[in-house]
């Protein structure tokens, strides 16, 4: 029979012990739990396993609310209740930052007020007639007609079996009055059951409008904004209003850049503070909306463009006192990094989903920069997943 102790979690949420003299990771378990192993595997330099049985279980642990957490593997903190899962994520940004960018202080937590329910869209995958997930780690496909952090609107649609395809990629959205965006990538033919009687913004087939319009409108805070089925926008509403807040609260100028900015929503929230603000996208559609969303808030002061950053700025003979980036969880890459030491902004706010190519990018700047506060939030409860929002100012003697 073999058994480890859980020591702590690592940086996925995931049980680490030793095991034959090697490191071992055990997913759904919980420090001070010891555990029998099932499905070990040997990697060079650690093990990997899952959990047979308990011998011993932490006071600390739930039992998971959705019946899909064994096999999904999408919320894997669900078996441990709120407060330690962001006591979790704290300790989790502070030791990467510590470690990677050594960063000791200035970093502040903020709570969400909903664990269930929060996500605003939804990515399913479609295997032979049935919609689910693949497992991050055993690429199993499990189906799923309810998700627990979704919508309740978006699994109500999705038990009602409307969309009738064999394989592919839908993609699922709701907004504030409930009214739902549908996205189907698929290259087998696709059909749907009465559609009329449903809350159904638009339905877009292999990025063709076939069903009502492609976009919808929707809410965070008081900003209102065009959302087209294929842009960016933040999944979950009520985290990213306290986003605004902390921009808002931190950032004040003349001329703010606004880069990956998608559909508009950092730079437009700051409309006030800024005398103008400039948006750069790769996305045309995203810009288009954008655009639109600055007529939708009043804002007469924006001003978007849909390219390559670089083509972008060398016609824009602007001095940028602030710079905002939300890059993909890869991060910036050294161009665009290089870019922004070369525009020498006076403040930069760096918003991220992933606090390890956080840390990676601020020991670019740390030269130049300092931090001044890193708001950690949880964007996404019972998921290891964490945003960040951190503000930097130019260093005085180097102004």
């Amino acid at each position: 029979m073999e058994q480890v102790t859980i020591n702590k979690l690592d940086n996925k949420g995931r049980g680490i012990g030793y095991y034959h003299n090697k490191i071992i990771f055990v997913k759904n378990t919980l420090p001070g739990e010891e555990v029998v192993l099932k499905n070990t595997h040997e990697y060079k330099k650690y093990f990997t396993a899952e959990v047979e049985r308990f011998i011993k279980t932490s006071d600390l642990r739930n039992t998971p609310k959705c019946p899909y957490y064994d096999v999904c593997g999408g919320c894997n903190l669900m078996h441990v209740g709120i407060d330690y899962q962001e006591e979790y994520k704290y300790e989790k940004v502070k030791d990467i930052l510590k470690k990677y960018a050594h960063i000791t202080d200035n970093v502040k937590f903020v709570k969400n007020n909903k664990e269930l329910f929060y996500r605003n869209k939804i990515t399913l995958h479609v295997h032979n007639g049935e919609v689910g997930y693949y497992n991050d780690e055993t690429h199993q496909f499990v189906n799923v007609n309810n998700c627990l952090i979704v919508n309740n609107e978006i699994n109500e649609f999705i038990k009602k079996n409307l969309i009738n395809v064999n394989n592919g990629e839908i993609v699922i959205r709701v907004n504030y009055e409930g009214k739902i965006l549908v996205s189907v990538n698929s290259e087998d033919d696709v059909s749907f059951n009465d559609l009329d009687n449903c809350n159904i913004a638009g339905v877009v087939i292999n990025d063709k409008c076939v069903y009502g319009e492609p976009y919808f409108y929707d809410y965070i805070g008081d900003f209102k904004f065009k959302v087209s089925y294929n842009s960016f926008f933040q999944v979950n509403n009520y985290m990213a209003s306290n986003i605004f807040m902390i921009l808002k609260s931190n950032l004040k100028g003349k001329n703010l850049l606004d880069l990956y900015c998608g559909v508009g929503t950092l730079g437009l929230s700051l409309k006030n503070n800024f005398e103008n603000i400039y948006g750069v996208e790769k996305i045309e559609n995203a810009i288009l909306d954008a655009k639109e969303n600055a007529l939708i808030n009043d804002c007469h002061n924006a001003h978007f463009f849909a390219g390559d950053t670089y083509e972008v700025l060398k016609n824009l003979d602007v001095y940028f006192d602030t710079i905002i980036v939300d890059p993909p969880r890869s991060g910036l890459n050294e161009e665009t990094r290089n870019l922004i030491l070369k525009l020498k902004p006076e403040n930069i706010c760096y918003v991220s989903c992933d606090p390890f190519t956080l840390a990676r990018d601020l020991t670019h700047f740390n030269e130049f920069y300092n931090v001044e506060k890193i708001n950690a939030l949880d964007m996404f409860p019972n998921t290891y997943h964490v945003e960040c929002v951190t503000v930097l100012s130019r260093k005085e003697h180097i102004k």
